[in-house]
C-alpha cells in the first residue's frame, strides 16, 4: 500500500491559504460560460438590429439629405445638406408651436394615465373577486380595441348630432372637435382609456407583491390609504412604476392614430397638430421625406433624453432596474 502525503494543518490563527484567482473564462458551477447567455439572446439581437437599428440608420441618414418626390422618382440627383432641414425646422414658428402643444399633451397623458391606472389598480385590491373580475375584463377590452376602432367610437360618442354624451349633457349640438383644446381634451380621454389597463395590471401585480405585513402595520399606526400609497406602498413600487412612466412617455409622445382620426388630420387649420402628424404631412403630404425625417430624429432624440434623465435621477435614488 502506498501512503498518502497530506498538507500538515495550519497551526492555530493562521491566516487561511490565498485562493487563485478565477478567470474570466472559467466555467461556473452549472458548467455554462458566461458568453451563454448572450449566445441564447443572439437572435433576438439580431431580430431587433434588423427592425429597429437599420430603420434609424436610414432616418437619420435621409434627414441630411435632399430626398423629395424628384429625388424618389429619379428626376434629380441626391444631395449632401448637411443640417440644413434641422435649421430649417427650429426657423419655423409652426414646428416650435407643434413642438410644445406635443410635449403639453403627451405630460397631460402621461398624467391622467398614471393616475387612472393607479387608482384602480388600488381599487382592484379593495373588492370583491367578481367585481374584481368585471373590471379587469372591462380594462383589457379596452386595451385590445385597435386605435382606430377606439377612435371612431369615440367620435361617435362625441358627435355633436347625433353622439348620446352631449344628449346626457344637455349640450346640444357642441362640437368637441371644433374647438383646438376641446379636441385635445377628447383625444386626451380616448389615450388615457386605451392606456390605463397596462398601467392598472402592472401596478396591481405589484401590490399584490408588496409584503401584507407592512402594509397592516401602517394601517395600525393610523395612516389613511392615501398615506399608506404615498408613504409605504408607492416607493416600494417606484422601479414599476418607472417601468411604466417610461412606457407612457414613449406611447404618448407618439400618437397618431387619435389625433389623425379624431380630429381629421390635425383639426382646423392645423390646430391640433402633433410631431407625428406633422412628421406625416410635411412626408407624405407634401413629399417633404427628408424634412419628415429629420422631425423623427428630433422626436427620437426628445425621447432618449426624456428617458436618460428619468433612468438618472431613479439611480440617485438609489433603485436599481
Amino acid at each position: 500500500m502506498t501512503a498518502t502525503a497530506t498538507a500538515p494543518p495550519a497551526p492555530p490563527g493562521a491566516a487561511p491559504p490565498a485562493r487563485r484567482p478565477r478567470s474570466r473564462t472559467a466555467k461556473s458551477r452549472t458548467g455554462t460560460s458566461a458568453w451563454t447567455p448572450w449566445l441564447y439572446l443572439l437572435p433576438a439581437l439580431a431580430v431587433l438590429g434588423a427592425l429597429l437599428v437599420y430603420p434609424v440608420y436610414q432616418l437619420g441618414l435621409i434627414s441630411f439629405l435632399e430626398y423629395t418626390q424628384a429625388q424618389v422618382s429619379g428626376g434629380e440627383p441626391t444631395s449632401f445638406r448637411g443640417l440644413a432641414h434641422y435649421t430649417a425646422l427650429f426657423a419655423d414658428p409652426q414646428f416650435r408651436q407643434v413642438l410644445l402643444a406635443t410635449v403639453v399633451f403627451a405630460a397631460a397623458c402621461v398624467a391622467g394615465t398614471l393616475a387612472v391606472g393607479c387608482a384602480l389598480a388600488v381599487l382592484l385590491t379593495r373588492v370583491r373577486a367578481l367585481p374584481r373580475l368585471a373590471l379587469m375584463l372591462a380594462a383589457l377590452g379596452a386595451w385590445a380595441t385597435p386605435a382606430v376602432t377606439g377612435s371612431t367610437v369615440w367620435v361617435f360618442l362625441f358627435d355633436a348630432d347625433f353622439g348620446p354624451v352631449n344628449k346626457l349633457l344637455g349640450l346640444g349640438d357642441f362640437s368637441w372637435t371644433y374647438g383646438r383644446y376641446s379636441a385635445f381634451a377628447l383625444v386626451l380621454l380616448e389615450v388615457v382609456w386605451c392606456s390605463f389597463p397596462f398601467v392598472m395590471v402592472t401596478v396591481y401585480a405589484g401590490i399584490r407583491a408588496v409584503p401584507t405585513e407592512v402594509l397592516e402595520a401602517a394601517a395600525l399606526d393610523g395612516a389613511s390609504p392615501w398615506r399608506i400609497w404615498r408613504t409605504v406602498t408607492a416607493p416600494l413600487l417606484r422601479p414599476i412604476l418607472a417601468v411604466v412612466t417610461i412606457q407612457s412617455v414613449i406611447w404618448d409622445f407618439k400618437v397618431f392614430t387619435q389625433i389623425y382620426v379624431m380630429t381629421n388630420g390635425g383639426g382646423i387649420a392645423g390646430q391640433n397638430l402633433v410631431l407625428n402628424v406633422y412628421a406625416y404631412q410635411q412626408a407624405f403630404a407634401s413629399s417633404q421625406y427628408s424634412l419628415g425625417a429629420a422631425i423623427g430624429v428630433v422626436m427620437l432624440l426628445l425621447l432618449l433624453a426624456v428617458t436618460l434623465v428619468y433612468l438618472r435621477l431613479l439611480r440617485r435614488q438609489g433603485e436599481d432596474l
